[in-house]
């Protein structure tokens, strides 16, 4: 079974920094690449960034590569995304998910707004003011 709970989201100014978790089982943390897109009105859907904690690779979305750090706490099941010198363009509702290891192919993958995710958990909402 699947879970994921995202928190974190919230108002900052620009410039301004947030930490957003996503909090899962351990059959999940261990079985699938886990990260975050999002979704902001009018737009298409963007990845942001991911994390296999099984081989350690990494993807970032060009929009937010240098400013957003993902991470993970083997310990806690628990994957963090922290977001530093955040614009208003990055305003949106900010989902978790979680992608099958197998097979899977993150840029690729996280780089297309059409691609579906295996799993995906309810947003939160990261409002950046100017």
């Amino acid at each position: 079974d699947v879970q994921l709970q995202a928190s974190g989201g919230g108002l900052v100014q620009a410039g301004g920094s947030l930490r957003l978790s996503c909090a899962t089982s351990k059959f999940t943390f261990d079985n699938y690449a886990i990260g975050w897109f999002r979704q902001a009105p009018g737009k298409e859907r963007e990845g942001v960034a991911c994390i296999n904690s099984r081989d350690g690779s990494i993807y970032y979305g060009d929009s937010v590569q240098g400013r957003f750090t993902i991470s993970s706490d083997r310990t806690k099941n628990t994957v963090y995304l922290q977001m530093n010198s955040l614009k208003p363009e990055d305003t949106a509702v900010y989902h978790c998910a979680a992608d099958r290891l197998v097979g899977f192919e993150m840029e690729r993958y996280y780089n297309s707004p059409a691609y579906v995710h295996d799993e995906w958990g309810q947003g939160t909402q990261v409002t950046v003011s100017s």
